[in-house]
């Protein structure tokens, strides 16, 4: 092979990116987890029965379905492993679909799959023998161990028992990374389509770091510097979490990471917001399991939702 498999519109290098036509999903990416026990799908689309703004909703990071033979190749306990997820996530903004937006969630881990990465960042060190020289092997996310496929987990222990065949990485791309973005890309598409403009909120979460203020944020709102989002809609959802009483912070220390910049044009009318929430605020981060502040945070979140699907967003446009 002398370059990497085509990856849909949005998995070739931004210069030549189109945005594809509004076509549905194909039906794996929407069905429902399997209730018999077999493998779910690589992502959930939760559609409302109309969509009344120009809205996507994204978890990419929320999914916690672990395949057995990962777990086999995996030198971490699956707590140990589970620590990378934003857990939850997906239910915290679970009302969108609810509200007129649709949601868009991944089920399985980032730590498996990353979609929240170019599709072929990959590190050498963790492969059997060479990896095609098409491969992004020299990205500061490869360096840091946080590639597609990742090395190490949050705390830093790597991931592996041993190494990998690139057939492996091959795969996950294949079968999670495009089935996730596929259906992103569709959805960007069919409501620029139908408003004629998009906003795409990449929801989120964020571990507590000792070295943080005394008084940390409890969102971080990040537009790589407003040039993947209007300043106006990061102003507004700004002001919606400061009146509902929370701390807000932007760009630190979370500009938006490959979703938020690939996704953001603004200039062709798609714009890209990502939302840090704390996880502080909801989930016990060492058990992974939420925590009694759980159920406002959901409501205050579905009162953003709610706001943002009646604002005007023809300034978008």
């Amino acid at each position: 092979m002398t370059g990497p498999p085509v990856c849909g519109s949005f998995g070739r290098p931004r210069a030549m990116d189109h945005l594809p036509s509004p076509v549905p999903p194909a039906d794996p990416t929407t069905a429902p987890p399997d209730p018999t026990g077999g493998t779910p799908p690589p992502v959930i689309l939760r559609r409302p029965e109309r969509q009344v703004a120009p809205l996507v909703f994204a978890s990419p990071h929320s999914g916690a379905d672990y395949p057995p033979d990962f777990l086999a190749a995996a030198r971490l306990d699956p707590l140990s492993l589970r620590r990378s997820e934003d857990s939850f996530v997906d239910e915290l903004f679970s009302a969108a679909p609810e509200l007129g937006a649709p949601l868009v969630a991944a089920t399985f881990p980032r730590v498996f799959c990353d979609v929240n990465r170019e599709p072929w960042e990959l590190d050498p060190a963790m492969f059997e023998g060479p990896l095609p020289a098409w491969v992004n092997t020299g990205s500061p996310r490869v360096g840091a161990g946080l590639g597609t496929i990742a090395r190490i987990v949050a705390t830093g222990e790597p991931v592996y028992r041993r190494k990998l065949a690139f057939a492996e990485a091959e795969a996950r791309i294949q079968n999670c990374w495009q089935p996730y973005h596929d259906a992103l890309a569709g959805l960007i598409a069919e409501t620029r389509a139908r408003f004629g403009c998009c906003l795409l909120i990449d929801c989120h979460s964020m571990p507590a770091h000792p070295a943080q203020a005394a008084t940390p944020p409890d969102f971080v709102l990040g537009d790589a510097h407003g040039t993947a989002c209007a300043p106006r809609a990061t102003r507004l959802v700004e002001e919606v979490l400061t009146g509902l009483g929370y701390r807000v912070r932007r760009n630190d220390p979370y500009a938006g990471g490959y979703v938020t910049r690939h996704y953001g044009r603004p200039r062709e009318g798609v714009h890209a917001l990502q939302i840090e929430v704390a996880r502080s605020l909801y989930m016990d981060e060492a058990r992974i399991e939420r925590r009694p502040g759980f159920g406002a945070l959901r409501r205050d979140l579905t009162r953003l939702i709610a706001r943002l699907a009646a604002a005007d967003w023809s300034y978008l446009r």
